[in-house]
């Protein structure tokens, strides 16, 4: 059996506490071999490289004093980085955040200055013989090179529901929805988009009404998209240049409820001159729709959730409390 996903909040957090198990004690036995040379910076570079040395994903080490003023040079794998000696690191955001009682922290994620990429910084207090607190050593990560957990985080499949452009929807009144070429045909667009899904291995779509084109994805090359513009959409042969694939088991939405999801979109563009629907997506394996309307706010939601609701739920439900579905 399959374990389960984390959610992605969970997936952080877990991969957080396994980086802080890896810091932990080389950052300690750093800490206490620099307190016996903190007053020289040759000593603490010395200290320091030979800490770089004994963790391999560290990009970064350096002491910093109470005031976060760099009291070491840079130590990396290519040599010393003397012109770092001095600087103020008061202000970068892991200098921002409290270090617990224990003396050790693992920073939130950062985009570094230099390398412009998502980092992580661990601080851990350097305190002398008596206690008292003589400063901090840094030791800089880029993700890439951390070892991960590799457990993948799970999407929610609860409905969210997300604002868009403030521009477009202060306009939404002064607009109307015009006939687009998929409008005009849309009964054949529904039938062949219907037949892609059910029988030839399209798993996810995004069907564009106002632009008149979708964009799809297959078992066969998960990894590119295809974009078919209203002559393919309107065309039932397309079909024949996709091979035939059986309905996979492990989709969240049924064979047979593709059709009345593919309705219920259509329903929705057209429920309205000024509230309609942009665009509509599903993925049978997520079970999830997307809903994109004329005022530009977006909902996700379930597909069984999706079907419960009709078009005078989204015309006048009003979810946000403004004149919009969104």
């Amino acid at each position: 059996m399959q374990p389960p996903l984390d959610t992605m909040q969970q997936g952080i957090a877990r991969q957080r506490e396994a980086l802080k198990d890896m810091l932990r004690d080389p950052l300690a036995q750093a800490a206490q071999a620099c307190s016996r040379v903190w007053t020289d910076r040759k000593a603490l570079d010395d200290v320091l490289t030979n800490a770089l040395a004994g963790m391999p994903m560290c990009k970064y080490m350096y002491a910093l004093d109470t005031d976060a003023i760099q009291v070491s040079d840079n130590i990396s794998r290519e040599g010393l980085i003397e012109k770092d000696f001095g600087r103020d690191r008061s202000d970068r955001p892991y200098m921002n955040e409290r270090v617990p009682s224990e003396g050790f922290m693992l920073s939130q994620a950062y985009i570094s200055l230099r390398a412009r990429r998502p980092s992580l910084t661990a601080i851990q207090i350097v305190r002398d013989e008596t206690g008292q607190v003589l400063g901090f050593i840094g030791s800089d990560f880029d993700l890439r090179k951390l070892p991960l957990t590799g457990k993948l985080y799970e999407e929610p499949t609860h409905w969210r529901q997300i604002k868009g452009d403030p521009a477009i929807r202060g306009t939404v009144f002064h607009q109307t929805r015009t006939n687009s070429q998929m409008d005009l045909q849309i009964d054949t667009v529904l039938g062949v988009l219907e037949e892609l899904m059910v029988d030839h291995g399209m798993y996810h779509v995004i069907l564009h009404f106002s632009s008149s084109r979708a964009v799809i994805w297959l078992f066969d090359d998960p990894y590119r998209y295809r974009l078919l513009d209203i002559d393919a959409l309107t065309d039932p042969d397309i079909c024949l240049i996709y091979p035939r694939l059986p309905y996979p088991e492990n989709a969240l939405v049924p064979r047979d409820k593709i059709r009345t999801i593919l309705d219920s979109l259509r329903d929705l563009r057209f429920m309205d001159e000024m509230f309609y629907l942009r665009s509509g997506t599903i993925n049978i394996f997520n079970g999830v729709v997307g809903l994109t309307f004329s005022c530009d706010g977006s909902h996700y939601l379930p597909w069984e959730e999706f079907l419960s609701k009709g078009c005078d739920f989204w015309a006048t439900g009003d979810t946000s409390g403004e004149a919009c579905p969104i």
